[in-house]
């Protein structure tokens, strides 16, 4: 009967349009700051009013938990592996941004199973009718199930610095989704930019390559400047946002998640095939 009652709740509310806006947020290589981006652009979003929740996917060696200031008892991995109760996991800071931990130690790591990611299914259901944006800050380089994921949430917000490599990195992951999926909707952020020409050229220089040898549009969210008081807050293990909320990083920051909020208006983005849909018929596929 709990069930039956929790699936009526949840079709009423998606009848409703109340389905979060899913992104994973994913870079071509590890080190160019996608985690410290994923923590400081959920308080952009949070700070404006929208509720929010983190999920860590480097499930076994997440850090989001580590950039928040917070030791969960409870992770990912935890539910995963049927220990804990979805509530049990997700965790809130003092400031109201919810998270999951992906958990610490690399002895954690997962192979997923059926199950794991049955119940990884059933999590979801229920966060995207509790929150305006799901955002999945996923590990370094490409698993199956992590491409599963990628390929089934709405959006994709890629994060690379001005280094040559980091920009063809960047494209050659954004070109192995858009072949999973030519429908992805792609978003752009350089990182750690030295001078403001440099930031420039590097996400044009991406959404140039997408047009030209995919012909697909993306969209430049921005980016963000090389400042040394981003190393003073993961120090602190505080998002700069909080730290420093008058820095030019941080407005920059701020006026990224403006300028995402507002295109769901703008461009009259629609989610009328959730990524849970998506995400099932892959996994069923991939079963058949």
């Amino acid at each position: 009967m709990h069930d039956q009652a929790e699936n009526l709740r949840l079709k009423m509310l998606k009848s409703q349009g109340k389905i979060s806006r899913s992104i994973a947020i994913v870079s071509g290589k590890g080190g160019v700051g996608k985690s410290n981006f994923s923590t400081n652009f959920a308080y952009a979003l949070h700070k404006k009013g929208k509720k929010v929740i983190i999920v860590d996917m480097d499930i076994g060696m997440g850090n989001i938990h580590i950039m928040l200031g917070m030791s969960p008892r409870n992770s990912l991995k935890d539910y995963l592996q049927g220990n804990k109760e979805l509530e049990e996991v997700v965790n809130q800071t003092p400031e109201g941004l919810s998270f999951i931990s992906g958990g610490s130690g690399l002895d954690m790591v997962l192979e997923w199973s059926e199950t794991m990611f049955t119940r990884l299914i059933h999590a979801f259901e229920n966060l995207q009718v509790e929150y305006d944006f799901i955002l999945f800050d996923m590990g370094a380089g490409a698993t199956q199930r992590s491409i599963e994921l990628i390929v089934a949430v709405d959006e994709i917000i890629v994060i690379s610095t001005t280094e040559p490599t980091s920009v063809t990195d960047a494209y050659s992951m954004m070109k192995f989704i858009y072949l999973q999926d030519s429908n992805k909707k792609f978003h752009i952020v350089s990182n750690r930019v030295a001078k403001d020409d440099d930031g420039n050229e590097a996400v044009t220089r991406l959404q140039y390559a997408m047009r030209r040898f995919l012909n697909k549009e993306t969209s430049i969210l921005g980016f963000l400047p090389e400042e040394t008081l981003v190393h003073k807050a993961v120090i602190a293990q505080k998002p700069f946002l909080l730290l420093y909320p008058n820095a030019t990083i941080s407005k920059r920051m701020l006026a990224i998640a403006d300028t995402f909020v507002r295109m769901e208006n703008d461009l009259g983005y629609k989610r009328e095939e959730g990524f849970l849909f998506k995400l099932k018929n892959i996994f069923a596929k991939g079963r058949g």
